[in-house]
């Protein structure tokens, strides 16, 4: 039996952080990646526990599930984060919707996300409608993980919109595999008892 040193100190304080509430507190506004291929200017006017309230630019307020959300970054990124963005087609093609029961999600553990997170390991992220964002992971929390793009661009990804992570050799970092394959007992920080 082990533990990732380091890890439940972090989840004291950052697990329950959600970017929702940054948002809803500074008011700043985001460029939103939401289901459906759409894409918002928006600022955060009420964050509730399933919904939010977020004033698009130029059309008001609306108010949105959570789950619609895949993806977001401060808006006077837009440009850069565009020019990077690529599609995965095959998953595009599945035409997934967001899946509300978290155990049916394609999760990806804590354990995993803590060891990628100190050694600053890139990552390959495709979210459920094959959008691919590469980079490191920056922090993460229950709901949301920051990831450093390419120029250190942050992107916040929903971690109920992932559809497949994978690292710089293309091994699955997805629950579902790392059950088995217990990849974090590999790094420096798993320390045996």
């Amino acid at each position: 039996m082990g533990h990732i040193e380091g890890l439940r100190d972090y989840l004291k304080t950052a697990y329950h952080q959600s970017v929702f509430d940054q948002a809803a507190e500074t008011k700043a506004v985001w460029t939103m990646h939401l289901h459906g291929q759409r894409v918002v200017q928006a600022s955060v006017v009420e964050n509730k526990q399933y919904e939010m309230v977020i004033d698009i630019a130029g059309q008001g307020p609306e108010e949105i599930h959570k789950l619609q959300v895949k993806c977001l970054y401060p808006e006077d990124h837009t440009s850069a984060f565009t020019k990077m963005l690529k599609m995965d087609k095959k998953v595009q093609a599945l035409s997934l919707e967001p899946i509300y029961a978290p155990a049916e999600r394609y999760n990806v553990k804590n354990k995993t996300l803590f060891p990628l997170m100190k050694e600053r390991q890139v990552v390959f992220c495709t979210l459920m409608e094959g959008e691919m964002i590469r980079g490191i992971v920056a922090e993460f929390s229950r709901y949301d993980l920051t990831i450093h793009a390419k120029g250190g661009l942050p992107v916040t990804i929903l971690r109920h919109s992932i559809y497949d992570m994978r690292n710089k050799q293309g091994r699955c970092l997805l629950k579902s595999f790392q059950q088995e394959h217990r990849d974090w007992e590999k790094s420096s920080l798993f320390v045996t008892s």
